[in-house]
């Protein structure tokens, strides 16, 4: 009896001793993680920068903390450079967007929708004079309970962007404090990390240098599991594209084979409002082609994701994609990498013998 009640106190322990791990887990990367990024991020970057830097130095008899700042300012300026350039196309292409949509409602959606009406008004002629008048009422009814949603959602986009302007400051405060510490940590990187290593246990320093090793090793078979996806997506794509004739197929299957990388939105975030563009149009059979492309896209995606990235990571594909699922739901992108490679570390750790958690 006594060994039954040990037992059961013994499960309650370990489970409110998991149940705390995993709340301060969450809390750490709900509201810690944002606290630090900028930090974070700056030290990834030089951290990524210290090998070119040594090289570079040793090659040109440089010190190396001088060869690190050039370094980051050429990084941060190649970034500056790419991200305005992009920006300046992206806000054209929206702009030429938007200033077709006029055209598009009248010459597709206008006429559209009215010969909706009529057809109705058409069909209605033959009903009794009651009916009519109990359509009219709802008509109206769907009217004014649509302009009231039109003016909820003109409401919530305008909160919304209002929300979006007020973080800016925030947002680019972050950035900046980002590119100075990156300066800071890529001079004084070896002398930052043997600081921080000494704060622990020689048992506990080469948990930290396994685990640093174990990540890098990981972020890099990652970031070639999503490379192969992506080259899947692309070449379905490019296939796809080139059986229903469209123009620039190659161009726009590399555009939305980018875009697939986004758990959101991903693949559907481009063909689905390309599909209802062509039904708007009428343009039937390259909607119904799009349609069933994406469908075959999603499909093979979801099939492939979990295998390629579990069999790159030693996970089993439900494993990890439990993992992208939770992490998607949780932390969105970071969540979508970031949950397979812990688990990923926490079964490498476990099989090492550094921690005992799985049997």
């Amino acid at each position: 009896m006594e060994s039954q009640y040990s037992k059961k106190k013994s499960f309650i322990v370990n489970a409110v001793y998991a149940l705390l791990i995993v709340l301060i887990v969450y809390v750490s990367l709900k509201y810690l993680f944002n606290l630090v990024s900028p930090f974070l991020f700056a030290f990834i970057f030089a951290f990524l920068l210290q090998k070119p830097s040594r090289r570079i130095s040793a090659f040109t008899k440089i010190p190396t903390k001088w060869v690190s700042l050039v370094l980051v300012f050429v990084f941060y300026s190649t970034i500056g450079v790419l991200i305005a350039l992009l920006g300046v196309k992206l806000i054209a292409t929206v702009t030429a967007l938007i200033s077709q949509l006029p055209i598009l409602y009248e010459n597709q959606l206008e006429p559209f929708l009215l010969n909706s009406f009529h057809g109705i008004e058409d069909a209605l002629d033959a009903l009794s004079p009651t009916f009519i008048d109990k359509f009219n009422a709802d008509f109206d009814q769907f009217v004014n309970s649509l302009g009231a949603n039109v003016t909820e959602m003109s409401l919530s986009l305008i909160g919304m962007i209002s929300n979006i302007a007020s973080s800016l400051p925030g947002f680019f405060i972050k950035i900046l404090i980002m590119i100075i510490s990156t300066f800071f940590i890529a001079m004084d990187y070896n002398i930052l990390v043997r600081f921080t290593l000494r704060q622990f246990s020689p048992k506990g320093r080469e948990i930290i240098l396994s685990i640093k090793k174990y990540i890098v090793n990981t972020l890099f078979v990652v970031i070639r599991s999503y490379a192969i996806i992506m080259s899947i997506t692309f070449i379905e794509l490019s296939i796809g594209l080139s059986l229903i004739q469209m123009n620039n197929a190659i161009i726009i299957a590399l555009t939305i084979a980018l875009f697939d990388i986004l758990p959101v939105l991903g693949t559907g975030g481009i063909m689905i409002p390309w599909v209802l563009i062509n039904l708007l149009q009428r343009d039937y059979q390259t909607a119904v082609s799009l349609l069933v492309l994406y469908l075959f896209i999603t499909v093979i995606r979801n099939i492939i994701e979990p295998k390629i990235v579990g069999s790159q990571l030693g996970l089993h594909p439900v494993v990890t994609l439990f993992c992208i699922f939770l992490g998607a739901n949780l932390f969105g992108v970071i969540g979508v990498f970031g949950f397979p490679i812990a688990l990923s570390l926490l079964k490498h750790l476990n099989d090492a013998g550094t921690i005992n958690v799985f049997k």
